[in-house]
């Protein structure tokens, strides 16, 4: 990892290197900038297709000029937004990766999540820097738990969801009763912009339900260019598709009459979703739902930030998992906004290393909130109060980059070797402003991990400070267990494979791990610590934002340690819990 000097990104500068104050100004030229921008998510259960769409969406604005595909397909390249050796070999997304472009006058910040739950901790860090969502629903399998779960915590931050059934060219569930699961178990309502035109297996395309035409795909070799796009008038569709046409039109008919149409209100309101049927492994549909996003989706708006009387919650606070989410963040509930018009802010959702080989950096991925971003202008760290220098900026295309010189509210920038940012924080210039802490997860997989080599101790101690600081795993110490055997947390099992594999291939310190029995993690405090290290099945080790965890094998375990120590404090991380 390239060291950090006093000429480095991280050394203090005086005020007098900030910006010019030209760019701190141009507030109509802010309000302009702000309203070109579309800043969304993909989020979807694993295998959904979720990496796929994303680079079918930058084929179509003409980004690239072939589209790469989930690892497996004969001919096709892995994904540009899967770039870690596990991503590629697995054919899923285990990391977030952010990608902008530019397509009808507007610039796309679009992010790519993890789509397995062990790693739903980023998604929802991703949730938190974007304005909308897209969620991709499997058309054979429908709802599935981590759709849901996903879907939840889009409605409780209040992201406008457009909702895409994919995978429409192989067989699958009736498009009716997709409409029904989306509308019974999430309590969207589902307002479909286009219809399919043939079952699921059986994909000739879709009716367009503002028009009342068909639009009908040309399928190309491996689904790798741009489909072309034939509009057909009702008449010539009904001649050409017959009853498929016919059924098509009396179901759109129906849900007409059931007040299934788009309301742009509504749909910002969280009230109901948007829905288009697509194949984004064969590009159907792409081109709709990229020009959805843009006319539908909202631009940048003023982010909630912390009242400064009522102070910040620490690092790590909250566990946002299904009902916790709301408790997490009415913890920190700011009593006010930040305009897009103030002087530039921006705030830390994701902290990621390795993916520069060449240079093994670390990137600290900030959306802009507010102000114009100018390359070199010295920030103010609000959890620090230290100045911070912002000359090495850059733009990011999953793990392409460039150097970025400008960016406005709803950018995601990238500030390269930020070692004193983590996930959380906040920057801003002028006027201070703190946005709210995003929320960690409660752990339920724990580990103990070793250097395999102890003689590689320098190395392993770094590997691990980083995964901490990334938020790639929690890593809890004790004096018991000592500093070289601390006990890795996760939300599942497969965040430890990823931090085996870093540790080895990007710190050369192969580890090895021994996994513990315990499944349950409770916040305690000094006071009750040592009587509850001496309980049988109960551990206490120190997280390093400062918390003391209590570890216990079972729920069961916990609720007899309230039952006869009532004294001791044993608070829940995720609401509900005892």
């Amino acid at each position: 990892m390239t060291s950090t000097t006093e000429t480095g990104p991280d050394a203090p500068t005086t005020p007098d290197a900030a910006a010019p104050a030209e760019v701190r100004a141009r507030p109509a030229e802010v309000t302009r900038e702000a309203a070109r921008r579309r800043t969304f998510a993909v989020i979807s259960h694993p295998d959904a297709g979720k990496s796929t769409l994303t680079e079918a969406l930058a084929l179509h604005a003409r980004v690239i000029s072939e589209a790469g595909a989930v690892h497996g397909k004969a001919g096709r390249r892995s994904t540009v937004s899967d770039w870690m050796e596990m991503e590629r070999a697995r054919g899923i997304s285990i990391t977030s990766a952010a990608l902008q472009f530019e397509y009808d006058a507007h610039v796309v910040n679009l992010v790519d999540t993890p789509g397995h739950a062990d790693f739903s901790e980023d998604t929802y860090r991703v949730l938190s820097a974007v304005d909308a969502a897209v969620m991709l629903v499997d058309a054979a399998k429908g709802l599935e738990p981590q759709t849901l779960k996903l879907f939840r915590v889009c409605k409780h931050r209040g992201l406008p969801v457009i909702t895409v059934i994919n995978k429409w060219d192989r067989p699958g569930l009736d498009a009716l009763e997709l409409m029904d699961q989306i509308q019974e178990q999430i309590g969207l309502r589902p307002t479909p912009l286009t219809w399919p035109v043939g079952i699921a297996g059986d994909f000739r395309g879709v009716l367009d339900r503002s028009t009342g035409d068909l639009v009908a795909y040309t399928r190309t070799a491996g689904g790798a260019t741009r489909a072309p796009e034939e509009h057909l008038p009702a008449a010539a569709a009904a001649q050409r598709e017959g009853t498929a046409w016919d059924d098509a039109v009396e179901e759109h008919e129906l849900l007409s009459a059931d007040g299934a149409d788009h309301d742009q209100d509504a749909f910002l309101a969280g009230v109901t979703t948007p829905v288009i049927f697509a194949s984004a492994i064969l590009n159907f549909g792409v081109a709709t739902l990229l020009n959805t996003l843009i006319e539908l989706s909202p631009p940048p708006l003023p982010f909630t930030v912390v009242d400064p009387d009522a102070g910040s919650a620490p690092r790590g606070a909250g566990t946002p998992t299904d009902a916790a989410v709301a408790a997490a963040d009415a913890a920190t509930a700011p009593a006010r906004t930040r305009p897009v018009e103030a002087p530039f802010s921006a705030f830390v959702f994701k902290v990621q290393a390795g993916m520069d080989t060449a240079h093994r950096d670390r990137l600290a991925f900030a959306r802009v909130c507010s102000g114009v971003f100018h390359r070199g202008m010295v920030v103010t760290h609000a959890q620090t109060g230290r100045p911070f220098a912002t000359k090495y900026a850059q733009a990011m295309f999953g793990r392409e980059r460039a150097v970025l010189d400008l960016a406005y509210p709803g950018d995601i920038i990238g500030l390269v070797n930020a070692n004193a940012l983590t996930v959380g924080d906040t920057i801003y210039l002028d006027e201070p402003v703190t946005f709210p802490p995003i929320a960690s997860f409660a752990p339920e997989h724990f580990a103990v991990v070793r250097a395999v080599d102890s003689g590689r101790y320098k190395q392993f101690r770094r590997g691990i400070e980083q995964l901490d600081s990334e938020g790639v795993v929690q890593v809890l110490r004790s004096d018991l267990r000592g500093v070289q055997a601390p006990v890795l947390a996760a939300v599942g099992p497969m965040q430890f494979e990823v931090a085996t594999s870093r540790m080895q291939g990007e710190f050369n310190a192969a580890v090895r791990l021994e996994e513990l029995s315990y499944t349950q993690a409770r916040r305690t405090d000094a006071a009750s610590a040592a009587e509850l290290d001496r309980l049988r099945g109960v551990e206490v080790l120190q997280r390093s934002d400062g918390s003391l965890l209590a570890l216990a094998l079972d729920k069961w375990r916990v609720h007899s340690v309230h039952r006869d120590h009532p004294h001791l404090t044993l608070e829940s991380l995720v609401a509900g819990e005892g």
